[in-house]
């Protein structure tokens, strides 16, 4: 099927004003579009880069036919959106990705099941919606995390458990009707690959991203990841079979486990620009955000290789407990940049920006990045 592509002057409309809309609008804006935002909060980050901000919760469906109508084009930047909603909106305007990836990929057992049932390697884990079953399946699994099904992101929603008794009581606490129980793994490193995809199935995969975790937030992430020839190829190949049978339009990150054995393991999807290529501003000729509107526009999608080595580290919330930091600390590292979201309040554990650094190999970028953090917090 030919797809025209969408004039600059269009109006694309965004599912989500936090962070990433705000930076996808960015890319937007750059290109020529006009941005309509729907977000529950009314002073959410890509505000203020929108023609207009419709403020209602997410399972307002008539608030999401209202962002749609007279939209060239739908996307989102958080999948947890009520069926109903992305229903709504995608009768009036290409909603992408579709309803459907977006319904399997926002529920991680329909997601745990969908990925075994195409035949894609995962580490083991039970779904459960007991607080029996869950203890069965650590007597089963030993050490395990136990993962509410919906919700949950940046290490909330999750429990980590050893014995049984702790997993009928993480399904307590966790007050989910059904959850994921993953058995832990002996991994040597966590891998991310994003996919970009045009509905004519053009698709291109940016090279791996190498990712270092705290308590379930990414703490940095560098590219390249310094993985082999033979693993980069099999990511990169695992993330576009997943792509491509999801019948993804727009973006999908994969984040992969490697074992201390060399095997790869699929993580979790996100339909979505993530964290963990922030540093596609740096790195590639196209970000992340450029190549989210260039998918859903019907536009030729753009270079993805490594112009330049880059890395990322999360700014959190605790930075500002004493005040706002000094980022002439920062910026005065050679090669950084501050990357701030325009939050108004900021707590423990909330994403309020990242420092993106590039270097003249990934070793430098990563050090430049993390002296320019360790500065912030002196």
């Amino acid at each position: 099927m030919t797809h025209a592509p969408v004039p600059p002057g269009a109006t694309i409309g965004f599912l989500g004003g936090g962070q990433l809309g705000r930076m996808t609008a960015m890319a937007a804006r750059t290109l020529g579009y006009e941005v309509r935002v729907l977000d529950p909060e009314r002073d959410c980050p890509a505000r203020y880069l929108a023609n207009e901000t419709i403020t209602a919760p997410w399972d307002d469906a008539d608030a999401a036919a209202r962002l749609a109508t007279g939209c060239a084009a739908v996307t989102l930047e958080i999948e947890q959106i009520p069926r109903a909603s992305l229903e709504a909106a995608a009768k009036l305007a290409p909603l992408s990705p579709s309803v459907e990836a977006v319904y399997v990929v926002q529920d991680r057992a329909r997601q745990k099941a969908w990925l075994g049932s195409n035949g894609f390697p995962l580490g083991p884990f039970r779904i459960v919606g007991d607080a029996t079953t869950t203890g069965d399946a650590v007597a089963t699994l030993g050490k395990s995390i136990v993962k509410s099904a919906m919700g949950g992101y940046d290490g909330r929603g999750q429990v980590r458990v050893t014995r049984p008794d702790e997993g009928r009581a993480a399904f307590e606490s966790l007050r989910a009707p059904v959850c994921v129980v993953e058995g832990f793994l002996d991994i040597a490193t966590e891998l991310s690959v994003l996919v970009a995809r045009r509905a004519d199935g053009v698709a291109v995969a940016y090279p791996t991203s190498r990712n270092v975790h705290t308590g379930g937030v990414l703490t940095w992430a560098v590219t390249p990841s310094g993985a082999d020839a033979s693993l980069e190829s099999q990511a990169q190949a695992l993330a576009l079979g997943i792509g491509e049978q999801l019948g993804i339009v727009g973006l999908l990150a994969v984040e992969l486990f490697v074992l201390q054995d060399g095997s790869l393991l699929v993580n979790e999807l996100a339909p979505r620009p993530h964290n963990t290529f922030h540093h596609s501003e740096r790195a590639h000729p196209t970000s992340q955000f450029e190549q989210l509107v260039r998918a859903i526009c019907h536009l030729p999608l753009g270079a993805v290789d490594v112009v330049r080595p880059a890395a990322i580290h999360n700014l959190l919330g605790e930075l500002w407990q004493r005040g706002a930091p000094d980022f002439g600390k920062a910026l005065a590292v050679p090669g950084v940049r501050v990357h701030l979201y325009g939050k108004k309040e900021s707590r423990p554990g909330r994403k309020m920006g990242h420092l993106s650094a590039d270097g003249a190999t990934p070793e430098e970028a990563l050090d430049r990045v993390l002296s320019a953090y360790r500065a912030l917090t002196i």
